[in-house]
């Protein structure tokens, strides 16, 4: 293969991947006029029509994803061994990308990052902050943050978080007027503030356990969020009880400003793992943030 002919590909993945040819050319440092020509005079090459344009979208043709396939498998493991190459250096450089919450990203990956990166100039860090479940691959993320339980099964998981705890809160001023439910079951005579997060598709199903016993409670009210902060303005608003992480409510208790209830039917479940391919090579910028987020753990 000519060394052009490399690079016409590269362009190829580029815009795929893009799904634009202005974006395309911005991430390649190029003019988009020169994109063209390049795609052009690759399409020409082979006899096949890659991309479908349209003055609003760009897309891979049948031909297009199958040249694909076999692209994307075949340059991730260049730029992997690429990235393993930097082991030759005293210190590990390199890109991380990856996806995760918000709140893992505020209560995990930040502080660990903030005492990792001052010593470490030459890794560069990615943080992808998304609710939905990513599909890493798909996304050429070099990992994922996810609950314990939520982790494919095809995926090495490492452990990097605590337990964690949900809480349900409300306002004193919302109790004043409403009382405190004794039981989940209560939940269905209050106002609650719903959530509804892409990674469950509708509502989200507030969950408890005690002694052994499982209990979902479906709940409803005037409110309903896709954004965690907001259901928590709501509760403290007065607006009714909200099913939030434990240690985001906990200053707010512990200066009056929101009480607790059903405190024994919330125990702890399996904290924040890390998940990544296993057949995949580490690149020595991401194992050093693995092992970071180990240490720290």
């Amino acid at each position: 293969m000519r060394r052009e002919e490399l690079g016409d590909l590269t362009a190829f993945l580029a815009i795929a991947d893009e799904g634009s040819f202005t974006r395309a050319a911005a991430k390649l440092g190029t003019s988009q006029s020169t994109l063209s020509h390049t795609l052009r005079r690759l399409e020409e090459r082979l006899g096949l029509r890659l991309l479908s344009r349209t003055t609003r979208s760009v897309a891979p043709t049948e031909a297009g994803e199958r040249l694909l396939e076999t692209l994307r498998p075949a340059f991730d493991d260049i730029d992997a061994k690429l990235d393993a190459l930097s082991a030759l250096r005293e210190k590990p450089a390199g890109n991380v990308r990856i996806t995760t919450s918000m709140h893992a990203a505020r209560t995990v990956l930040w502080p660990t990052l903030a005492e990792l990166l001052p010593g470490h100039p030459d890794i560069r860090v990615e943080l992808s902050i998304d609710q939905s479940l990513t599909d890493i691959v798909a996304g050429r993320f070099d990992a994922g943050v996810r609950l314990g339980e939520r982790v494919e099964q095809d995926m090495i998981a490492v452990r990097i978080g605590p337990d964690l705890r949900m809480a349900v809160v409300g306002a004193p001023a919302y109790f004043a007027a409403h009382g405190r439910p004794r039981t989940p079951h209560e939940l269905i005579h209050h106002r609650c503030i719903n959530l509804r997060l892409p990674t469950l598709g509708g509502l989200y199903i507030w969950e408890f356990a005690k002694q052994g016993r499982a209990l979902n409670v479906r709940v409803d009210g005037q409110l309903t969020f896709n954004d965690t902060p907001m259901a928590l303005k709501a509760a403290k608003a007065g607006f009714g009880l909200a099913f939030l992480m434990e240690d985001r409510v906990q200053p707010l208790i512990e200066a009056g400003r929101l009480e607790r209830v059903l405190t024994e039917w919330c125990p702890t479940f399996a904290g924040y793992h890390l998940y990544y391919p296993g057949r995949r090579e580490l690149s020595p910028a991401f194992a050093r943030v693995v092992e970071a987020l180990r240490e720290r753990r």
